[in-house]
């Protein structure tokens, strides 16, 4: 789906990518994660177009992202982002709706794509019409998602879509998250700096560090077979405080 080839990018005086190279398989989820400003965000922008290479090329379903080409593509991509983007004082409904607009689709067309996604999202029917400052900080995202998936796009990308959310409400929507993703057999790239989620979603999980990606794998391959000291520090970091204590009390 996506071919991110000799990709570097810098921002004044920051290398935040130094020659990247990945792929991301259709129907799959690719989740990149790794510490604050190792070039996970970066990376997910420019595979989305909204910023470009210095070197190096992102090939989007065999077409090569340019800045003639990027808009058609990218009515094909989701981007959802952390705190959902939403637009202050337009309701639930025309933010969902703002692409569809833009393209003309015929109203009807629009109130049963947007009654789907709500059915899909497990969002209130009543929710619709409200302004994204009357929803919880869930349901901003439900809309978020419901947005991205308008136009029934090939591919989603998230970054750090449930970052912001207390404990039980990203539990609550990661669940419905996976489901969703199972339900479509959508490719999905995320972004999120958490491993226990990365694991949750991810068929491919890359691991990067100061804008390179040390590895490439499943949960149980960076575990088992860490290709570097960095991959099993990070693991060893990313242990929760409550399971630190557990293995405390059973060492005990």
């Amino acid at each position: 789906m996506f071919e991110v080839t000799g990709v570097s990018k810098t921002f004044g005086d920051l290398q935040a990518l130094h020659e990247v190279d990945l792929s991301v398989q259709a129907k799959q989820t690719t989740v990149l994660i790794g510490p604050s400003g190792c070039g996970k965000s970066t990376l997910i922008r420019l595979m989305v177009g909204l910023i470009w290479p210095d070197e190096g090329t992102v090939t989007y379903g065999g077409q090569a992202l340019t800045p003639a080409n990027v808009l058609s593509l990218r009515q094909k991509m989701g981007y959802v982002i952390q705190e959902g983007g939403l637009f202050p004082h337009l309701t639930a409904r025309k933010n969902v709706a703002l692409m569809a607009n833009y393209l003309g689709w015929t109203e009807d067309r629009i109130d049963s794509r947007i009654e789907t996604l709500a059915t899909l999202t497990h969002f209130p029917a009543d929710g619709l019409d409200r302004f994204p400052g009357e929803l919880s900080g869930g349901q901003q995202q439900r809309v978020g998602l419901m947005r991205a998936l308008m136009l029934d796009p090939d591919v989603l990308l998230l970054d750090e879509p449930l970052g912001a959310l207390d404990p039980m409400i990203r539990a609550d929507l990661q669940s419905d998250l996976r489901s969703i993703f199972q339900t479509l057999g959508k490719t999905v790239v995320m972004v999120t700096h958490d491993m226990g989620e990365a694991g949750f979603f991810g068929d491919q999980i890359v691991l990067m560090r100061e804008g390179k990606i040390v590895q490439i794998g499943s949960l149980k391959n960076l575990t088992q077979n860490p290709a570097h000291e960095f991959v099993t520090q990070f693991m060893h970091a990313q242990r929760s405080p409550l399971e630190s204590m557990a293995q405390g009390d059973i060492a005990k």
